[in-house]
């Protein structure tokens, strides 16, 4: 498959359909060796043209003949067309089709007329030189192309197109589209998971740089979850199949990636307005240098004509059309090479412009990790220590809350599966109701508490720093635990790095209490945070960080998916696999590292100013060399560097991107 530009020219564009690309491939070679066997041909007619007593040399040989000079222009003449046509011939075409389309003012066009209005005037090599060069330019760039896609492609390379998958008692070889959820596939060493799953048998060490950025493997054993393009590197493992191959974590970060062209930003937006209006405007323009001069001042047609054909040559926005995507494509190609996905080009462009960033706390800032640390039983309830634990493990039994699980390792109960639950209720933002043996019972947090009308609350030390579990059997409160959570290592790193690359505030949103709030954000050096907040609360804070300036915001993709949406920019921090996070993010982090949100920010700004100086040189240039063409001081050479030329020295700036690799690493 492939798509046509804003330009005209075809390139590659569907990854998934490997013959495809292949196919375009081809085309690039061919259409390299039609340059090349056009440029020798021009060679040849240009040292015919200029080479002193080449004339005399030929007719020499056809003294005999009065026609020999005749038959020398012939051969200059046949060797110029070669030329042209041969490189000539499909822009040509494709400006016919585009006219019939009622397409008449794009670059093929615009080609096309130019190099038809030299032929005009007995500008032969003139005419071949703007369509070789023109052609030069398109290679040029479909390589550069190519070249900016080179890490997206290699997350194409992730998806395996083979599954062992066990059948009638064997692992026989199937496509990994045939295989089922539910199914067991069997994964050697050296060979990439085919699809995301669950370990069932095998240790091992998983290779997931491809698709996190992490440089150390993964260890994982039964239980583990992989995901599709992770490299087995050591022994046998057997997994059992939990998405199809289209839902797996690789194939929705291509769709992704793939579909990140189809949200422009202002800048590429311009360009393209731009490019509608300047176009009919500059060819209108040419024409009145074509006809005003010999109509009105009585001047040559053939000197106005050929400053007109300059006119249009060098007014082909090429350069713009075509860089200034190439340049964001850059930019999205090289953050996905770190593990970090950009949906579109319009969220690079709003990342450089990031002035306060806002984070959740748990999971972002911390770990995730929750420790028991204080059991705070009710003197008044009497009841124990180990007590008020079962019964605060019993209430979370169906929980996946990070909390409940420090609960359930903290208390481990066999006879909790005997035990009957029922009305279990999960009320957002405090906590868990829950029917135990007949009794109801309550564990969250105050405003649960409160909610239900318990009394006698035990009200919490200034040394409980953490998240309080707050208990109660029928109404009686029975005390309460405190929970603490471990702050990330690299988060101070990665808010100073904030800073430097540009982030005036930043900002904690949590719905903890304020004094674990208050502890964490001082420990992290956040400049302002917000505690007890429910989710719909967080948004409210979000939309009043937006009057202040571009907000991004980072969260785990899940419980904050609300908050995402809203902020300018949603980073999803760890959302490998997590189609909530995918789903409600702008920037998708794909392993835990907070310090990939600043490397984030310098690569948007580093394209940013990439797209910049390829707009300000083309419209310098071009409009520089069009005020010399209209009185005669520039030449038509000159006028094809102020087209190719130009777009050669864009794309070249746009490739420095992938240079900014090893600055960001």
């Amino acid at each position: 498959m492939s798509h046509e530009h804003e330009c005209g020219h075809c390139c590659c564009h569907d990854h998934e359909q490997g013959h495809n690309h292949e196919h375009c491939h081809g085309e690039e070679e061919g259409g390299l060796k039609k340059i090349i066997a056009a440029a020798a041909i021009f060679a040849v007619a240009l040292l015919l043209e200029h080479i002193p007593g080449a004339e005399r040399a030929f007719t020499s040989r056809l003294s005999d003949l009065a026609q020999a000079p005749a038959i020398f222009n012939a051969v200059k003449l046949l060797l110029f067309a070669a030329a042209y046509l041969l490189c000539g011939k499909d822009v040509l075409i494709s400006s016919i089709k585009n006219i019939a389309r009622g397409d008449f003012f794009d670059e093929q066009f615009l080609m096309a007329v130019a190099s038809i209005g030299a032929i005009a005037i007995g500008e032969y090599p003139e005419a071949v030189g703007v369509m070789l060069f023109y052609q030069i330019g398109e290679w040029f760039e479909d390589y550069a192309v190519d070249k900016s896609r080179d890490s997206i492609q290699s997350l194409v390379g992730l998806r395996p197109d083979k599954a062992f998958v066990l059948r009638d008692g064997s692992f026989v070889q199937v496509a990994p589209e045939e295989v089922k959820v539910g199914e067991t596939i069997q994964v050697k060493a050296g060979e990439r998971v085919p699809l995301d799953g669950l370990v069932l048998e095998g240790d091992s060490f998983v290779d997931t740089s491809a698709l996190t950025g992490e440089s150390v493997p993964r260890q994982i054993g039964s239980g583990s979850i992989v995901m599709a393009g992770f490299v087995n590197q050591q022994g046998l493992i057997t997994i059992k199949v939990t998405k199809t191959a289209g839902e797996s974590s690789v194939s929705r970060i291509l769709e992704l990636v793939e579909n990140a062209a189809d949200k422009k930003a202002k800048a590429q937006k311009f360009i393209t307005r731009f490019a509608k209006v300047y176009t009919p405007l500059v060819c209108l323009a040419a024409v009145l240098v074509a006809i005003v001069p010999p109509i009105f001042v009585g001047a040559q047609w053939s000197t106005w004509v050929y400053r007109a054909i300059m006119f249009l040559v060098v007014s082909c926005p090429c350069a713009l059309v075509i860089s200034v995507p190439l340049s964001f494509y850059g930019g999205i190609g090289l953050a996905s090479s770190k593990g970090i996905l950009i949906k579109g080009s319009n969220y690079i462009e709003l990342l450089s412009k990031a002035k306060i960033a806002a984070f959740d706390k748990t999971g972002t800032l911390t770990q995730g990790v929750f420790v028991v640390n204080e059991i705070h039983p009710n003197p008044e309830a009497k009841i124990s220590q180990d007590e008020l634990i079962a019964i605060a493990t019993h209430a979370e039994k169906y929980s996946e809350h990070p909390i409940s699980k420090s609960l359930k390792i903290a208390h481990h109960c066999p006879k909790c599966e005997s035990l009957s639950l029922n009305n279990a209720q999960e009320i957002r933002g405090k906590g868990i109701k829950v029917e135990i043996e007949g009794q109801t019972v309550l564990a969250g947090n105050l405003k649960l508490m409160e909610t239900f009308g318990v009394q006698n609350i035990i009200p919490c030390s200034k040394d409980d720093i953490g998240t309080i579990v707050h208990i109660a059997v029928d109404s009686i409160y029975q005390g309460h635990i405190v929970i603490s959570d471990k702050i990330k290592e690299q988060s101070r790193d990665a808010l100073a790095a904030l800073k430097k690359a540009g982030i005036k505030k930043t900002v904690m949103l949590t719905g903890d209490s304020k004094s674990i709030a208050d502890a964490n954000a001082k420990l992290l050096g956040i400049d302002q945070n917000a505690a007890e907040l429910m989710p719909e609360d967080k948004v409210a804070r979000i939309e009043e960080l937006l009057k202040e300036g571009t907000t991004i915001f980072a969260g785990d993709g899940i419980n904050d998916a609300p908050v995402l949406a809203r902020a300018d920019v949603g980073i999803a921090m760890g959302a490998l696999g997590s189609d909530a996070a995918i789903e409600a993010s702008d920037v998708v982090i794909m392993n835990d590292d907070l310090n990939k949100i600043p490397a984030a920010i310098k690569i948007a700004k580093k394209t940013m100013g990439v797209v910049w100086q390829n707009i300000a040189m083309s419209l310098l240039v071009k409009f520089g060399i069009m005020a010399l063409a209209v009185p005669g001081i520039a030449n038509l050479w000159l006028a094809v560097f102020g087209d190719v030329g130009v777009l050669f020295l864009a794309v070249l700036n746009a490739l420095r991107l992938s240079l900014f690799k090893r600055e960001t690493n």
